[in-house]
């Protein structure tokens, strides 16, 4: 079973934890992991982009010059493509970049980025986060003290106080455990879990 070191919410070590078989201590998958990494950053796309049509564009009513007769090639309309600041075609319209994935899939994402991690010796346990007000000065001498650089916090519920102690630490983020996400994970080089954090996580996701 993977272990974890435990610490307390000023950075002492109080010894080790046992983290979850079916949470982080799986095979990981690394196909699983780029899938789901992939929809995330393809989920986050805003897909605005957009390109007039030759029925789009202004002007063009009437025909630029006569048929027959000038030496010129034929043409109807100064819309057409050909056209400097003509229409466009087969241009971008707004469109949504997200697609979907199976639920197993995403599960066996999330359980093999959190197993990579306990298998990196990454994940940090905290006994309890319980600071009575926002303390930037703390928290980073907690990440410090533990080792932790460019960590990804994770607590049972969300808490104020803990992500506006955060917010300022270069590199590092806060989420609850039903806000774990793929991406989150492989972009941090830490994951500082609260033990509660732990018992739900292996609630939610076991």
């Amino acid at each position: 079973m993977p272990k974890a070191p435990l610490f307390d919410a000023r950075g002492n070590r109080l010894g080790e934890v046992e983290l979850p078989e079916a949470v982080f201590g799986i095979e990981p998958n690394e196909h699983a992991v780029h899938e789901a990494v992939t929809l995330q950053l393809a989920s986050r796309r805003s897909g605005t982009h957009s390109t007039k049509t030759i029925s789009e564009v202004r002007g063009g009513g009437r025909k630029p010059w006569r048929q027959k007769g000038t030496g010129r090639a034929r043409h109807g309309s100064r819309r057409s493509p050909i056209w400097v600041g003509g229409g466009v075609v087969f241009g971008p319209k707004p469109r949504k970049y997200g697609y979907t994935i199976p639920k197993k899939v995403r599960r066996l994402a999330l359980l093999s980025a959190l197993s990579s991690m306990a298998q990196e010796n990454a994940v940090y346990v905290v006994d309890a986060i319980d600071l009575s007000e926002p303390s930037t000065k703390s928290m980073a001498a907690l990440f410090e003290k533990i080792g932790a650089e460019k960590p990804l916090v994770v607590t049972d519920e969300r808490s104020e106080v803990v992500e506006k102690s955060t917010r300022n630490i270069p590199g590092a983020m806060v989420l609850h455990v039903e806000g774990l996400n793929v991406y989150d994970i492989v972009n941090h080089t830490a994951l500082v879990l609260t033990r509660d954090a732990v018992s739900r996580a292996e609630e939610a996701f076991a």
